[in-house]
């Protein structure tokens, strides 16, 4: 049986023979395992190499010829799936004054690579946009009801990318469901590269839900498309080709809201592939951090290199309240538009007494006809999606459901969707009370209202519990996710191919949708991303992660920090990094911690890479120099993730005395001449940090200062994980790293 492989070919190691034209090679070393074998894509600027379809022999056989790097199987990735700008402070008074014009603006291109477009509705409209930049290379491709005239001055760009999906086991593509274009029949893609850079829309809303102007964060960004997932598919050959055609159409920013579950090295990730060879031309790439929160360690897109985005709360919420039999009323959440219930209590029953099964969850076909009819049902939480659960309900003929969550994540601000009946979505608490009730009443019954749009929600923002955390599966000494942003009920734009529910059996079709997920976070920061760029076309994509890192926040104006959803409790570093997003502070962040493709090669070294590891992941041909001493520690990074030994080189739990930890950063001076001091202001327990110097004194633009860290654990038994802060200030400006410490 043939199945896709993606292989990677050393150019360096081409024959002399081939040297007019490499595609030529590819093909002589396809031709060579295999006559009946073409290739699906030739990738050239990200990698160097093809996808085809093999049998595991011929794959073999081909990965022992000379000037054959890799031969790796595809692999699937995933989708992670009006208010945010005033929530960033972004819009009103000398804060709107302070962002780059929009002729600055208009010159970026930002790139999505996702489920593809809806075209005609109002967030690509073009008005007021100059000409298309002459940077531009790429173009409008045609299929079926997608052609030319699709794009304008806004989209200035849209392709699809099928091969590999069509190659796999899935294909072809039924076109009944799915469209072979660049058409987005899923509504992702559109969700995403309207929050990165949509057109302003006045009077904007889900079915009169979060009404106002919808705009993109860059709204004068031109947005090009690339489309890489197919039915809920998105594989890597699709993947890195729609990477590879956008580096060499000209974006200037890559949004990636695609992630895997499980990752063993970064070269073997073709996200990060792809996104190394992009940071090495000047694009900056950022992506999702993955929606599996919150389980540590399960952050996707790890790479140092790509901008890791956790999701947060906005200070929105659609409040509806339940009310049951006995006069108690519990608060939740709903965004339900459709015709109410009906006045008065209506028979209330719990999934696990209606169901063919021990189920609670209303997975499909579980519950019984003649115990649901009439009757409002309690689903609870997880097991299946929660819009198919509403499907369930509405099946067996359910008039309403109340869906409870079981993990007490995020009891203040819960995740709405738009459902295909009336659902009112509860907390652990509200929907343990309400389940208590049913089972001591014989006749339990229950009502509950309509939504409304609810603003100056606080504490806002609260860590997503779905939102992905550290350590980093990767490289623990990484600190991951880098940054959190909005990602928790966004409204931005929809497909008009599927109802807001995405079910097939919804009628209903909207401009706009509210989603939730790190796939929403991701294109919020592509967009902050293309603003910066905007304001300093100069800066590299490190410079400019390292401006919305260093200037981000930790705390709420009242000083108290930022609550992870998932506990109730202060979150960590581990789960929103730096911290959450603040433009206005970023577009001026005094310094910053640049790094050049250099740093990140010898990064790899630290990690011990050979070089045709090194080769496979960044497309080049470097060899780590065996007479330096490559350090994970000095690697020029905006944030400190800080390992504590506490066994000798024998592995004996034993040691008892100090243990030092020195690190080195160098900070280069993107603002006026001035002296900067150094503060901790949130000293750990049980590690000392000492800086030297403490203060920096910067004459001129772009002079570089370098500073050493240490960390001294002095107290051995307090061997638990602790967080904190490292400032430097000159009155002005507030240059801000976090700091994790864990125990080996």
């Amino acid at each position: 049986m043939k199945k896709t492989y993606i292989i990677q070919m050393d150019k360096s190691k081409m024959p002399a023979s081939f040297a007019d034209d490499h595609f030529q090679w590819y093909g002589s070393s396809l031709k060579s395992v295999s006559n009946s074998a073409d290739m699906l894509y030739t990738y050239k600027n990200v990698i160097h190499g093809f996808s085809t379809t093999l049998t595991a022999e011929e794959a073999g056989l081909l990965e022992k010829q000379s000037g054959i790097l890799s031969v790796m199987p595809e692999l699937r990735y995933e989708l992670h799936t009006t208010r945010t700008p005033q929530f960033l402070g972004m819009l009103g008074g000398i804060n709107e004054a302070v962002f780059p014009a929009s002729e600055k603006l208009s010159k970026v291109i930002i790139g999505v690579v996702d489920t593809g477009v809806w075209p005609e509705i109002k967030s690509y409209d073009d008005k007021g946009l100059g000409p298309v930049p002459r940077s531009w290379r790429g173009q409008c491709e045609e299929g079926k009801n997608f052609n030319s005239s699709s794009c304008n001055r806004k989209l200035i760009g849209a392709r699809f990318f099928p091969k590999g999906f069509e190659a796999s086991i899935l294909g072809p593509i039924d076109e009944k469901v799915e469209s072979r274009s660049p058409r987005d029949v899923d509504g992702h893609g559109t969700h995403a590269s309207t929050i990165a850079a949509g057109s302003a829309v006045p009077g904007a809303s889900l079915f009169g839900y979060a009404s106002g102007t919808a705009r993109g964060i860059a709204t004068q960004a031109r947005v090009a498309t690339y489309k890489a997932c197919w039915s809920g598919w998105c594989l890597s050959s699709d993947i890195l080709a729609a990477m590879d055609k956008a580096v060499e159409d000209g974006v200037h920013i890559l949004s990636v809201s695609i992630g895997r579950s499980q990752y063993e090295d970064l070269y073997t990730d073709f996200i990060a592939i792809g996104a190394f060879s992009a940071m090495a031309k000047g694009v900056f790439v950022s992506c999702s951090a993955g929606s599996r929160g919150p389980e540590a360690d399960s952050t996707s897109n790890n790479a140092p290199w790509i901008t890791t985005v956790g999701a947060g709360t906005l200070d929105r919420d659609f409040p509806a309240y339940v009310s049951l039999g006995n006069g108690k009323k519990y608060r939740g959440a709903s965004i339900y538009s459709g015709t109410p219930l009906s006045s008065g209590l209506h028979p209330l029953v719990y999934a696990r007494t209606a169901s063919n099964s021990t189920s609670d969850q209303c997975a499909p076909d579980s519950l019984i006809p003649e115990k649901v009819v009439g009757k409002i049902v309690v689903c609870d939480q997880g097991g299946t999606n929660r819009l198919d659960k509403s499907m369930v309900v509405k099946k067996a003929g359910g008039m309403g459901m109340i869906l409870a969550d079981i993990e007490g994540y995020d009891e203040e601000q819960l995740v709405v969707d738009s459902y295909v009946l009336p659902v009112v979505v509860v907390g652990q608490k509200a929907g343990d009370a309400i389940k208590r009730y049913i089972a001591s009443h014989d006749n339990p019954k229950a009502t509950f209202s309509a939504g409304k749009t609810e603003l100056g929600v606080e504490p806002s923002p609260v860590v997503a519990a779905f939102s992905s955390r550290g350590p980093n599966p990767i490289c623990v000494e990484l600190l991951k996710p880098d940054l959190l942003a909005p990602g928790v009920n966004i409204l931005a734009g929809w497909t008009g191919a599927v109802g807001p529910s995405g079910l097939a059996e919804d009628t209903r079709r909207v401009s706009f949708n509210i989603l939730s997920g790190t796939s929403m976070s991701c294109p919020h920061v592509s967009g902050l991303a293309a603003v910066l760029k905007a304001a300093h076309p100069e800066w590299s994509p490190a410079a400019i992660k390292s401006a919305l890192m260093t200037t981000s926040y930790a705390t709420y104006k009242n000083g108290k920090p930022i609550e992870d959803g998932a506990t109730g409790k202060p979150a960590t570093p581990y789960d929103y990094g730096a911290g959450h997003v603040n433009p206005v502070a970023a577009l001026d962040p005094g310094l910053v911690y640049d790094l050049t493709v250099e740093d990140y090669l010898g990064f790899l070294c630290a990690l011990h890479y050979p070089t045709e590891d090194i080769k496979k992941a960044t497309h080049m041909d470097f060899t780590c120099d065996s007479n330096k001493n490559y350090r994970v520690e000095d690697f020029n990074y905006p944030s400190f993730s800080v390992g504590i030994f506490t066994a000798d080189s024998g592995g004996n739990n034993n040691i008892t005395g100090p243990t030092t930890v020195k690190y080195t950063r160098t900070l280069t001076n993107v603002g006026t001449p001035t002296t900067y001091k150094v503060s901790v202001p949130t000293q750990t327990p049980s590690v000392k940090i000492l800086v030297e110097p403490k203060s920096l004194s910067f004459t001129r633009p772009y002079e570089k200062k370098t500073y050493t860290v240490t960390f001294v654990a002095s107290n051995m038994t307090s061997r638990t994980n602790s967080f904190g802060r490292l400032e430097w200030s000159d009155g002005k400006h507030i240059v801000s790293s976090p700091i994790a410490i864990f125990w080996y």
